[in-house]
């Protein structure tokens, strides 16, 4: 029993570590960024509620027999309304004192009169309560998991016309009374359907685990339940890249974990450099960090300088002297990331390989040195698409711009000095005459390699929002271990038109179980 208790203990730690695993990517959406969802969520309330489908209203009264049909909604006035954080609940969608016009058909038979005609109607003092509970499914995808609604009607009104008004208003306490009921009882089935199925299908559109290009992909999937406060909402996403080879490897994240305090924007996502290393951890799994240059691909001012510096050994392979070079070069270790309050950077480790290639003949080695470099980082949004441009330069600035350069754009954050240094893997000997060589192989890096590899990041890899919805002025701002971007959100489409597209289309047997019967204009149908 003692040996148990002391085995739980020992467990307890990894336990809880492992139940709270440090997210790559957070997300944090601001109640000014409620504000503009609620905006758009009402002109999409009000377009389901318009959609609303009442049954046929028929029954007897005395001599009398009535049916109301075909019931639509011809206006809403949703003068106030509220869409707010709370804590446990989650989202409260609350509607205050609203109206609805309503337009319908009637039918009366009495003794002999048949009467058919219109009746408008109008339901004021209508109030609408629903809380939505966010939570993450099994595949790690965000979605509304529940839906509590509670719709009451205060008063309602109708306005009768034709030879039989004043029947009608007579029987007005029986025909209002119960399309009060039936009304007020199809509002929160209307919401709960465009809530826990439409709602749903966009927030379908948020990429969870999806391939960036041919040999990497990335998971966004969410970690645990989002976190609600009062003001904001968090989403904690895993933000590992993996490699299309080995979809199934896992890179254990022992980064900072990226914290949010800002609300001043509508949205802000944190990354970590745990999001950056396993994106480098991927491409190196994956074997594409190599490049090779060959022939008339290696610089002409280079390839002069090379041949003079390994002058000697050239000449002792006569005739090979004239045989052209191939410079292979290949990181021998996942590059690093490094984010700090001054900057980013990147560290990488390579072999560079530079060989005679005679023709018909194997290629003969002139040097196999090591690189160690620290390149510069610019992190910057475009669109919804987040980008890393690195750079072997010098920028940067210290205190008081001590370097005389003005910052970077506001969008992009501050770039770290580069670092560069080359050294022989065979010698010290040879360490120091390859000295001359690191000023143009540095600019070899910084004018052919850099592009190349910057063309393959030129795409970036895409934020977790749905579709629709974009972000605008935003400004990426550097911490000790993770980097956040604050953001004002836009919609350039509405909610209708992206749950619209993504609608699956309805069968023929489906449409017809849920189209209201047209109305009989046969008094003996009655």
């Amino acid at each position: 029993m003692a040996a148990g208790s002391c085995l739980l203990l020992l467990l307890l730690p990894s336990l809880v570590t492992t139940s709270h695993s440090p997210p790559g990517c957070k997300i944090r959406i601001t109640s000014k960024g409620l504000d503009l969802v609620k905006q758009e969520g009402l002109r999409f309330v009000e377009q389901e509620l318009q959609n609303i489908t009442v049954s046929d209203l028929h029954g007897n009264e005395g001599k009398f027999q009535y049916n109301i049909s075909q019931v639509k909604v011809t206006d809403l006035q949703l003068a106030f309304s509220d869409l707010n954080f709370q804590p446990q609940q989650h989202l409260v969608f609350n509607i205050n004192d609203a109206s609805i016009s309503l337009r319908f058909r009637r039918q009366l038979l009495y003794w002999f009169f048949y009467d058919i005609g219109s009746i408008n109607a109008s339901a004021d003092g209508v109030h609408i309560y629903t809380v939505l509970q966010l939570a993450k499914d099994e595949a790690g995808r965000l979605k509304i998991s529940n839906m509590t609604c509670n719709a009451s009607i205060a008063r309602m009104h109708a306005g009768f016309s034709g030879t039989l008004r004043k029947v009608y208003e007579f029987l007005s306490t029986f025909i209002v009374t119960g399309m009060r009921f039936l009304l007020s009882q199809q509002i929160c089935p209307s919401l709960e359907h465009a809530s826990l199925v439409l709602l749903n299908s966009l927030l379908d559109t948020v990429p969870v685990r999806n391939y960036v290009d041919e040999h990497i992909g990335i998971d966004y999937s969410l970690l645990r339940d989002p976190s609600v406060s009062t003001e904001t909402l968090d989403l904690d996403f895993k933000g590992m890249f993996f490699p299309r080879v080995r979809e199934d490897q896992e890179l254990e994240n022992h980064a900072v974990e990226p914290v949010i305090k800002e609300t001043e924007r509508m949205v802000y996502v944190a990354f970590s450099e745990y999001f950056f290393d396993s994106a480098m951890h991927s491409y190196f799994q994956a074997g594409v960090l190599t490049i090779e240059l060959q022939g008339e691909k290696v610089p002409k001012d280079l390839e002069v300088l090379l041949r003079a510096t390994f002058f000697g050994t050239i000449f002792m392979l006569s005739p090979s002297v004239d045989a052209p070079l191939r410079l292979v070069l290949q990181v021998s270790a996942p590059p690093r990331c490094t984010i700090k309050p001054s900057g980013t950077s990147v560290s990488v480790s390579a072999f560079l390989n530079i060989s005679l290639v005679p023709p018909d003949r194997p290629p003969v080695q002139l040097s196999s040195m090591a690189m160690e470099t620290k390149l510069s980082a610019k992190v910057f949004l475009q669109g919804k698409a987040l980008r890393v441009q690195l750079d072997l330069r010098r920028y940067g600035w210290g205190p008081m711009g001590a370097w005389g350069e003005s910052p970077p754009h506001p969008t992009h954050n501050c770039f770290l000095l580069s670092r560069f240094r080359i050294y022989s893997k065979q010698s010290a000997l040879e360490s120091l005459a390859l000295f001359s060589l690191q000023a143009p192989l540095k600019t070899l890096l910084q004018l052919t390699i850099m592009p190349i590899i910057n063309e393959r990041t030129k795409k970036g890899v895409q934020i977790p929002l749905p579709e629709g919805m974009d972000f605008t002025r935003e400004v990426v701002t550097n911490h000790a271990g993770f980097l956040t971007v604050g953001a004002d959100l836009h919609f350039s489409k509405g909610l209708r038109e992206v749950i619209e597209k993504y609608r699956p289309a309805p069968t023929a047997a489906a449409y017809s179980s849920f189209r209201p019967a047209e109305p009989s204009l046969d008094p003996s149908s009655l």
